[in-house]
């Protein structure tokens, strides 16, 4: 069947049932292997569908501005089989125009509701709100006008190894925003046990009882205690036998022949392995998915294993079942200090030297163990004007910055405390166009605008000047009142990339004198960004100590270090990367992807050694030391990227390998052995 009418324009009322049949907006062509399959869809109104590969999916044509009467689409669905999918819906303007792309993934054996609020074409999210196993939904490509629309594919994003099915009912296009669905369908029952693990699948090392589950985790905590770091370690984990002059008491960057070090407190050669997220972190989202709990913990027994979100996630609920495992085995009072000598004893056995960001960093500095800490700015009197990117020209802005650093005095003495990162991955960074662009978009007035118009006001002579120097019509009041509509004009986009330039110079140097003056002693770590900066960003990055990046890619590449030392003259540090498989348990297996677990080993050896052998990069932190959950974190993420799973069992195959990287990281950063080049095959990922 290659033409079918499967998108429609509903008037759905509350409660009701997708969907209701309305004004057609066309037929849909099949794209790539998609197939419409026989049998009966347990959603009804939904048919069958199938795909072999990734691109496989559906398009549509209709009149353009059909959107535009719209605020949402919407779609029911369920998948089969036990893993992840991930689809896209891309919305164009005509054929090779302007392109919007929203981007979910759901779970397995479960309904979920598509609800895809239309106005995010403005681009000014980079991510809504998961609902149920309806999941991270994210935003990308190119700010659209519903108006100019005029065709949409819904094609499958990321897939499994296997052919992926599904049933849907009809895409939908409504006036309003339709429903949350209410009611789960769960062909195959509950999606996770008594213990947090999943329902689905089976695997090696699944835990089967709480004997077994006590027995592991009592037999970890009295262990504890005899685990010490192997000789040629300093104190803090460096390397005892390499100085890099006298100690200062904290760490710092230092050069030796040419390579990029850390050195300790002590003056010790230091390049520092990290995990990500040493706390309780396998929390489930389980709001709008009680029924697919087999066993959901109570008060006051596991109250240390319940909670609600917070800000715009306030009506989120979450079930943690490592802490519940955990209260399991040590009881109600007093589980999360054995649980953190348990984490910190795991961690030294692994030789990893450094508790990474995103952590319960108390419990190590009260250890001792080298630790990182996050920084995250608020801006409640400056506000935002472009996604997560604050009003840095607001009278405010300097004092929410001194809020902001404040923290650090607290650990500001602190010899254990490696250094800080100013932020993680701001939603601005991935966006197609520069801040000042999306602020026109976005904000109607503010202190940046106002300050964009007084530039502007300096380098050209009038309205006229601007006019004619960005072919079009536009005024210097424009620029400080009133959002932007329609295309900005090529010329325009230097111009906003030079005054980007100022913005993220001063966004980052108020935050880094902030932080300084809060806490003179520690490294300023950076931001975390997402690859290689690019260059209108670079000025305010001088600031930092390290550059951050977060690479998930075989290896770090060495031209990716080497350009970033060539922009910034500083040493760089990976905050996160990772690798998982479908062979344990979980829906996804990560932002990479292996066959299995001794091949997560071998991938991690090569990432870790190559970069040791590199001469600018000083560590690398692994996201994270658990596996989340399988029935998705607070945005839905599911993937198989622990150290340790959901019931504190410790994958070996990960272990031994990470022990073998670190008790020889050092050799490999001097050049004395060359680094691990077994690499496994590299599988498509499956995460989103």
């Amino acid at each position: 069947m290659q033409r079918r009418s499967f998108l429609t324009v509903t008037a759905l009322g509350a409660g009701a049932a997708l969907p209701l049949p309305a004004q057609k907006l066309g037929v849909w062509t099949t794209v790539g292997s998609l197939r419409e399959e026989d049998g009966t869809p347990p959603l009804a109104g939904a048919r069958w569908f199938s795909a072999d590969k990734t691109g496989d999916g559906m398009s549509y044509a209709f009149p353009a501005g059909t959107l535009a009467r719209a605020k949402f689409l919407t779609a029911d669905m369920l998948l089969e089989g036990k893993d992840l999918c991930a689809w896209q819906i891309t919305l164009r303007e005509g054929a090779g125009g302007r392109a919007f792309r929203f981007t979910f993934g759901g779970l397995a054996q479960v309904s979920f509701r598509v609800r895809f609020d239309l106005s995010l074409t403005d681009q000014r999210l980079w991510q809504a709100d998961r609902e149920g196993a309806f999941l991270k939904p994210l935003c990308g490509g190119d700010r659209v006008d519903l108006a100019k629309v005029d065709r949409l594919a819904f094609t499958v994003h990321r897939k499994g190894p296997q052919p992926v099915r599904w049933c849907m009912t009809p895409l939908a296009a409504r006036p309003s925003a339709p429903p949350k669905l209410d009611e789960l369908v769960l062909p195959k029952g509950p999606l996770l046990d008594e213990f947090g693990q999943s329902t689905l699948h089976e695997w090696t090392g699944k835990t089967r009882s709480a004997a077994e589950l006590k027995a592991r985790i009592q037999g970890q905590y009295d262990g504890a205690s005899k685990i010490a770091w192997p000789e040629g370690f300093s104190r803090w984990g460096g390397w005892a036998g390499k100085k890099l002059g006298e100690g200062t008491g904290f760490f710092r960057t230092a050069q030796d022949g040419g390579r990029w070090w850390l050195a300790d407190p002590d003056g010790c050669a230091f390049w520092s392995t990290g995990l990500d997220c040493v706390r309780v972190d396998c929390e489930a989202r389980i709001d709008g998915l009680e029924s697919a709990l087999k066993w959901l913990p109570e008060l006051p027994e596991y109250a240390g294993a319940l909670s609600r979100g917070e800000g715009r996630r306030s009506n989120a609920r979450f079930c943690n079942y490592l802490a519940a495992n955990m209260i399991r085995v040590f009881g109600r009072e007093g589980w999360r200090d054995k649980w953190a000598q348990v984490a910190l004893a795991e961690i030294k056995r692994l030789r990893f030297n450094t508790v990474g960001n995103w952590s319960e960093y108390e419990f190590a500095a009260k250890a001792r163990f080298p630790y990182v800490r996050p920084m995250s700015f608020q801006g409640r009197r400056c506000g935002t004007i472009y996604r997560d990117f604050p009003d840095v020209y607001h009278a405010g802005f300097e004092a929410d910055a001194a809020d902001y650093a404040a923290p650090l005095k607290t650990t500001a003495s602190d010899p254990a405390f490696l250094g800080y990162f100013l932020m993680n991955e701001p939603t601005w960074a991935f966006s197609s166009e520069v801040p000042a662009a999306g602020m026109l978009f976005n904000t109607e007035a503010c202190a940046t605008r106002q300050e964009l118009a007084r530039w502007l006001r300096q380098k050209y002579e009038g309205d006229a000047a601007l006019a004619q120097a960005w072919h079009t019509e536009t005024t210097l009041e424009r620029m400080a009142l009133g959002r932007w509509r329609g295309e900005l004009p090529k010329e325009a986009v230097p111009d906003l990339r030079e005054f980007s330039v100022l913005m993220a110079e001063r966004y980052f140097q108020t935050l880094s004198k902030a932080c300084r003056a809060a806490d003179p002693n520690h490294l300023n770590l950076g931001m975390r960004w997402a690859g290689i900066p690019p260059e209108w960003a670079v000025r305010g990055m001088r600031s930092f100590d390290v550059f951050s990046l977060n690479c998930y890619r075989q290896k770090l590449p060495r031209d990716t270090a080497g350009k970033i030392h060539s922009l910034l003259k500083m040493p760089v540090l990976v905050g996160e990367w990772h690798f998982g498989a479908l062979d344990a348990g979980l829906p996804s297996s990560g932002l990479m992807r292996v066959k299995n677990q001794a091949d997560r080993g071998r991938a991690y050896r090569v990432y870790l050694e190559d970069a040791a052998a590199g001469p600018y990069c000083v560590g690398v932190h692994w996201f994270t030391l658990y596996d989340e959950s399988a029935l998705g974190r607070f945005d839905g993420e599911n993937f198989n990227i622990g150290f340790l799973d959901i019931c504190h069992r410790a994958y070996d195959e990960m272990g031994l390998a990470a022990i073998a990287s670190h008790e020889r990281m050092y050799q490999v950063a001097s050049g004395a052995v060359p680094p691990f080049a077994h690499a496994p095959e590299y599988l498509p990922a499956l995460g989103f």
